[in-house]
């Protein structure tokens, strides 16, 4: 509309024919607007995974425009030649070949940042292509590259850790400064805090903090039956090989489809069972969940002081030994953090599976053609296989200690972490069931009975004690049954299939892209060993990797 003239007539009194002119508020920019996505959720009605059948894609509360418009003059005068011109030079390359670009004067801090925005608002703007995967942009990220490339010029030979310079993405139960932290739920979405314990490492070790993204609400700690990498404060995550075909995986969604989508150097993600190694399974990217207590929880919207931890997800084994090391640190604020001893970034020069001993499941094999021919091709590469079978491992118990630390972990979060508690009205488990209960059609379309089922537990301190206790057990001897006698290095899984187990024995697990099914979805195979060994399972996946170079770039985001 811009601007609204006036006309002033002259009169019998001789004033003068005048013009007034007034000015209007200019109209805001539009980049996205939202959509009727009733097509897209009717077409997936008949889905044959039931969890699939979504009520909804879209958020319901989010504007893209709010996160998209504050860069979007940086990223608008990028080019699209330019964008072009540097797809050889970024797209799937490891950061050490970034680094080495960079040095050679080739690509820029600046020019990497740039390159993963344009993609972003590419993508992530076209309601046909967008993952809902994006949920908060930094402001400043373009400004902090260029103070980092002026570094460089200034100091060539100052030595900095990889990470440096190296765009990342945070699932958006990780606390950060200046971009809200969410945990997907629209009862924290005005939840302003600082930054956690690794986000502060990464910081020191120059890590560029480009963004947050989507996540199962709460974890995947919300609702039953519901679909995973569904939030209702960022909708529905799309998985880049399959959108609304393929599961993304939970609960780190927007972590793994995000790297696959080749938005960002790589993304942090965390996991109390299961939630770093399926999403990255299920997207095709290498996802390290560590012992807990090598990265630090603090600042981490919680459901489990006993089980939760954060770990990397990136495109390869090598980034995600850097990406580790650039969180490592003892946090005095976790009574479980404990300091690093081993060198990852080391264990990743032996690219020889030559006498490694690997455990691989007997029913696995039977079952999955995939797994079957890759320990085939590990043998191949060097490796003695050794098939077996498991004991039998009760699980009994295990919910409740989500369900027990949840109930005491949140309000200590809430209480310790959240710096405008006026705005961030809930303090207990209770407060969010009434918070969302007052709309539930937006705030849980998909209901809580896992939120009504933290209340309802009974169970008693010495109750929960004995169960972490006994399943502690439980979930080692799984494993070491197999890896003391038959004297493994690691036992061989897919995706997420045994990461209870690992979660409840504390010990790490490596998830390495295996392949695709004739449908498309990726599958991956999970390497799992004791605790703190880690460099043990980056040398053995970064091996595996190399010797098989299965991971393909999702054909719709080349």
């Amino acid at each position: 509309m811009g601007r609204l003239f006036i006309l002033g007539l002259a009169v019998a009194m001789g004033f003068t024919s005048c013009k007034q002119k007034q000015e209007k508020t200019p109209e805001p920019v539009v980049l996205w607007e939202a959509y009727n996505d009733s097509a897209e959720v009717a077409a997936n009605t008949d889905h044959e995974i039931e969890r699939m059948r979504y009520k909804l894609i879209q958020s319901k509360v989010l504007d893209k425009n709010e996160v998209f418009l504050p860069l979007y003059d940086e990223v608008s005068k990028f080019s699209d030649t330019e964008y072009e011109s540097l797809k050889p030079l970024i797209l799937e390359q490891d950061i050490p070949t970034l680094q080495a670009h960079i040095k050679e004067g080739k690509l820029s801090y600046e020019k990497l940042v740039l390159f993963y925005l344009k993609r972003i608002y590419k993508y992530e703007l076209d309601n046909a292509t967008t993952l809902n995967t994006v949920l908060a942009l930094n402001k400043n990220v373009v400004a902090e590259a260029r103070k980092m490339d002026e570094f460089r010029k200034k100091y060539p030979n100052e030595k900095h850790h990889p990470i440096y310079g190296m765009p990342i993405l945070l699932k958006d139960n990780i606390n950060t400064e200046g971009m809200n932290t969410t945990a997907g739920s629209i009862a924290l979405m005005d939840n302003e805090t600082g930054d956690a314990f690794i986000v502060q490492q990464l910081k020191k070790n120059g890590a560029l903090i480009l963004g947050k993204v989507n996540l199962s609400e709460w974890a995947y700690f919300l609702c039953t039956g519901c679909p995973v990498g569904y939030s209702a404060f960022g909708g529905q995550t799309l998985n880049p090989y399959g959108r609304k075909v393929f599961e993304t995986g939970g609960s780190s969604a927007g972590s793994g489809t995000s790297v696959a989508a080749n938005y960002a150097v790589a993304a942090v993600g965390t996991e109390t069972s299961g939630s770093i190694l399926s999403p990255s399974s299920q997207n095709s990217v290498v996802g390290l969940k560590p012992t807990i207590g090598l990265l630090s929880r603090s600042g981490i919207v919680p459901i489990s002081s006993t089980l939760d931890t954060p770990g990397p997800m990136t495109k390869n084994v090598i980034d995600n030994a850097i990406l580790l090391s650039a969180m490592l640190g003892q946090d005095p604020a976790d009574s479980k953090s404990v300091a690093a001893t081993a060198d990852y970034m080391n264990a990743i020069a032996n690219n020889s599976l030559k006498g490694k001993r690997l455990g691989a499941f007997a029913n696995l094999i039977e079952e999955n053609e995939i797994y079957k021919n890759t320990v085939e091709k590990l043998k191949s590469l060097g490796a003695e296989i050794v098939v077996f079978t498991p004991p039998t491992a009760k699980m009994e118990g295990f919910l409740s200690i989500l369900n027990i630390d949840m109930k005491n972990d949140l309000p200590a979060y809430l209480n310790s972490q959240v710096r405008n508690k006026d705005a961030v009205k809930i303090g207990s488990i209770q407060n969010a069931i009434a918070f969302n209960n007052m709309d539930s059609l937006v705030r849980i379309p998909y209901g809580q009975a896992l939120f009504e089922g933290i209340v309802a537990d009974s169970t008693t301190a010495e109750g929960l004690e004995e169960i972490k206790n006994r399943l502690e057990k439980t979930g080692r001897a799984f494993f070491d049954t197999a890896l003391d006698s038959k004297n493994l290095d690691a036992i061989l899984s897919i995706n997420n299939y045994h990461a209870g187990y690992a979660a409840v024995a504390k010990y790490p697990a490596l998830t390495v892209p295996m392949g695709y099914k004739e449908t498309g979805e990726p599958i991956s195979l999970t390497f799992i060993a004791k605790q703190f060994q880690e460099d043990k399972l980056l040398e053995l996946g970064r091996a595996y990797e190399a010797g098989t170079k299965v991971r393909k770039m999702p054909e719709k985001f080349q």
